[in-house]
């Protein structure tokens, strides 16, 4: 079973279907009772990184998380919830991460000069740093997905990064570590190279 955590602002019901239509038994939950349990777990997220924080300590979810991951189970973060994988973000500023990753969150406004609209909406080509991570089985180099954000990751260690997006600046739009997989665009709305995506992510997960 494959949990996808609810703390009341991911992108929820379309991870779901997504994986569903996959062959994937997907639950929704808010309960860390249920992420000890499950084979893998997905972290979705749309908006604010501070509120997204205060969410899951209320939940009492960033403990289950950080435990889901130490364990090695095959775990997905998706746009805000790989952000909340590294330590600090620009937009919330002294709010901590779950620090699983080391890094930062920032900005693609506070670029010196950053010419281009944001949010970052739209389809965006996929440049893979690392062609034979098992994420990207079956993804050509410059297949294009589907991004909405005004944030990015810029891990410490350069060897986490697996893809890369421009965006009027080169920026890390996945990262990954043993069986934590986290990518900045949405796959769940990313017709069928996301469909492959996700599909990868299962055989992680089966």
């Amino acid at each position: 079973m494959i949990a996808l955590v609810n703390y009341g602002m991911g992108n929820l019901r379309s991870v779901q279907k997504a994986l569903q239509y996959l062959g994937a038994e997907a639950h929704i939950t808010s309960e860390p009772a249920d992420l000890a349990v499950a084979d893998a777990v997905v972290l979705p997220g749309v908006g604010a990184f501070g509120a997204a924080m205060q969410r899951l300590h209320e939940a009492g979810l960033t403990h289950a998380i950080r435990r889901a991951i130490e364990q090695g189970k095959p775990f997905l973060g998706i746009c805000l919830g790989l952000q909340l994988l590294f330590e600090r973000s620009s937009e919330s500023p002294g709010v901590a991460g779950l620090g699983v990753l080391k890094g930062q969150v920032v900005g693609f406004s506070e670029t010196p000069q950053f010419m281009m609209r944001v949010p970052h909406i739209g389809w965006s080509r996929l440049r893979l740093s690392q062609p034979l991570y098992p994420l990207w089985q079956g993804v050509p180099d410059g297949a294009y997905v589907y991004f909405v954000h005004s944030y990015y990751a810029e891990p410490a260690d350069p060897a986490l990064v697996t893809a890369h997006c421009e965006y009027g600046v080169r920026f890390a739009c996945a990262v990954a570590y043993a069986h934590l997989h986290a990518v900045q665009f949405h796959p769940e709305k990313s017709s069928a190279v996301g469909l492959q995506i996700l599909r990868n992510f299962c055989k992680d997960a089966s």
